[in-house]
Parts: structure tokens; sequence; C-alpha cells
């Protein structure tokens, strides 16, 4: 099937704004994206007329957990059925937020994937990592279970010591397809006993991992709240930190140096900060002190030039997601303009799969027909993210998910 999308203002995902843009989807990919002037006939074609069209978001730190408690305890006994069966509902509002592509960083995304790719379900495409990685007694670490528990792999992550259960955790991710591997190389916030600041994983542990990962061609992506652990990860030669609460002028130089991206999801830490009667206190109490310095630290990263993707850390069943373009206003209030901001939630996404990402994310001949469309000039008025009405059409593989027509 051929569509035909009129619109006022054509928003490519890296580059300039195009005024009476026209894109064209011929099957799978994009045919034509540019000048209504320059653009070919269409005889048949299925036509949409929109105010503004831009590539699908990439939500790049993604979970789809079918929790409803910010508890982490809770979701580590939840029921996967129930919980799989609630994130029916999730992956659907967040395809309705205009959210195309998701890394999933964790959480049942490596399930949930079979039944959207074969149309069982529709939601976002899902690159997911599998099990966390984490040392015992960190941030993976469900603390207050019986290890063997936690060991069994029933708890939030996987826990690997040491070189020899780093790389069969590695093993195991790619075992199940993970297309990216997730760890945490730094305290959590959520966690009941570690720090934020401190670092987990040894520069050992971190460099084997990252090395294995890249003999399956995936990239690293590191949970990383304290400079330490930021610092080590770089090291290591991760292709992601995540977060990145402690991050300073030093650290946003090597992220830089070593052309790393940071997702900094400020969208949970101002989603949880109004949920203190849910987050366990011992949690609360952490993310308060972290909330001014991250937003400190995304300051630091976006003066500095550190190349963002965009990221919510969504986790809690329910309407948040569909939200998850609100972040995109959180990173133009840390001083990404509208233009890189929004590359960073479309153009930027695919890079944080490094060998793994698609051809996708920008409107160009050639590339993914993922394709939205919203209801104001996003370059002008940035009040309309966040808020999954305001997206009136969705076409994911060059099908109309969402819209009138």
């Amino acid at each position: 099937m051929t569509v035909r999308i009129q619109a006022d203002l054509l928003i490519p995902g890296r580059g300039e704004t195009v005024a009476d843009g026209v894109v064209v989807l011929d099957g799978t990919a994009i045919d034509y994206a540019g000048p209504a002037t320059d653009a070919p006939e269409t005889p048949g074609a299925q036509v949409s007329t929109v105010r503004t069209v831009l590539p699908g978001l990439w939500e790049c730190h993604g979970h789809f957990s079918g929790e409803r408690s910010p508890d982490i305890e809770i979701w580590a006994k939840g029921d996967p059925a129930t919980q799989a069966a609630r994130s029916v509902s999730d992956v659907r509002r967040t395809l309705d937020g205009g959210v195309t592509s998701v890394r999933e960083l964790g959480g049942l995304g490596l399930s949930i994937e079979p039944a959207i790719a074969d149309g069982s379900l529709q939601g976002p495409t899902i690159y997911a990592a599998g099990d966390v990685l984490s040392t015992t007694g960190g941030h993976g670490d469900t603390h207050g279970f019986p290890l063997d528990w936690v060991h069994d792999g029933t708890g939030f992550g996987v826990m690997a010591d040491g070189v020899p259960e780093c790389l069969k955790a590695v093993r195991l991710q790619l075992r199940r397809n993970a297309r990216v591997i997730k760890i945490c190389a730094s305290g959590g916030v959520l966690s009941e006993v570690d720090h934020p600041i401190h670092q987990q994983f040894s520069a050992e542990e971190l460099a084997v991992i990252v090395e294995e990962a890249a003999r399956a061609e995936r990239v690293v992506a590191a949970h990383c709240h304290g400079k330490p652990g930021i610092m080590a990860a770089l090291e290591a030669g991760v292709q992601t930190i995540e977060h990145g609460s402690y991050l300073d002028e030093e650290a946003a130089g090597l992220m830089i140096e070593r052309g790393a991206i940071l997702v900094p999801t400020r969208f949970i830490i101002d989603a949880l900060l109004d949920m203190e009667d849910a987050v366990p206190r011992y949690a609360y109490e952490k993310l308060v002190v972290v909330a001014d310095r991250h937003a400190e630290a995304l300051k630091i990263a976006a003066a500095a030039g550190v190349k963002i993707a965009m990221g919510t850390d969504i986790f809690v069943s329910g309407d948040l997601y569909g939200r998850n373009s609100l972040e995109i206003k959180h990173l133009q209030d840390a001083g990404l303009s509208a233009l890189e901001a929004i590359e960073a939630a479309t153009a930027t996404g695919p890079l944080t799969l490094g060998p793994q990402a698609p051809h996708a994310g920008q409107l160009v001949e050639g590339y993914d027909a993922d394709v939205i469309a919203v209801d104001f000039d996003p370059i002008q008025d940035n009040t309309g993210w966040g808020n999954r009405d305001r997206v009136t059409h969705v076409w994911k593989s060059g099908e109309p998910v969402k819209g009138p027509e």
C-alpha cells in the first residue's frame, strides 16, 4: 500500500524542517520525504493531511513490567501471566503516544516482542535486553528476599560475580536473542541497600561484559548514577549511560571522547517524586537526594554537547505509558533546542543499539516507514508533548495503526 502524507510542517529527525512537506510510504519503507513541490505523483495512494509529520519516536529506556506499584519487591513477586496481560494495554498506550520503537532494558520485552512481530498484539517494535546484570547486593538484587531465590532468576535481575559469571550472564541473554545487554554499573534508587554513587562491577568484569557483547555485535547499556560507575563503564566501552545523575564536566568530556550516549530519563525522576505514598520510604529518601543533582547533570551534559537519546524509564503499569514524549520537553528544559530534543527522540534512538540499529528514526528515503503526525508545531510550542491525544496519526512499517483514515 502506498501512503501519501501531506503536512504543513515536516520534521525529518535530523536536519532542518520543511514547510509544506510530503512523505510517501511504499510498503515498509519511506519512498520520499521533502518539499511538496518535488514530491512524486502517487495515483491511488491513501492520502492523509496533517499538521506536523515526523519520524516515529524512540523510547530508549523502557520497561514493560506489568506491575502497578513502584515497589520492586512487588514487581519481583508478581505472576508473569498477570504482568503480561497488563502489559498488553501498556504497549498499546505507548504506540498511541507516538513511540514506534522501544529499547526495553529489563522486563517482559523478550516475551512480548514475538507477539507484536507476528501481529497478535499491536505495539512498538521492541529491542529487548532480557535480564539486567547485577552484582550480588547491587541494584538488580532484590535485597529483602533470600539469596537462593534471587539467584534462581526470579528476581529483578541476574546476579553475576567475577569474570566467569559475567561471561555466562551475557551469553544467557544472547541465547534469548537479547538485542542489547543491560548492566547495573552503580547502585540505584529503588533498590534497598546499595548506594546510588557506589560503583558496581570491577573494571575486569565490565571489560569482559562489553567484550563478550561485542562478539555478538551487541552493545552494553549501563545504569549509572554515581560518577565512579560512569567513568568505569565508559573506560570499559559501554555504548550508553542510563540516568547519569552525578555526571560532571570530566565525565561529559569522556562521553564525548568515547562516543557514548546519555539516556537521562528525567521523566521517571519527576514521576516518582509525585508518588511519595507508593514508593518505599528507603527509595523515596534516595530519590529526593538524587533529583536535584540529576537535573544539574543533565544541564551539564546538554551544555557540553554530549549526545543524548530520549528515554523515560517508565515501569509502573497504567497511564504513564503513552506520555513518553514528555521527556522531549524535559530535554528542552535542560538546554536542548526544540530540534535537538526531537533528534534525541528520533534519529539518535537507533544509535543506542550499535550494530543492531535499524535504518530508522529519520524521514529519509529507504528508511523504515515508522512515521507519526501531531496536531501542533513542536518547534514553536512544546506543550503538546506527553499527551497521546495530540498524536493524530501513527504509521508503523507503513501501516496505519492510529488515525481517522
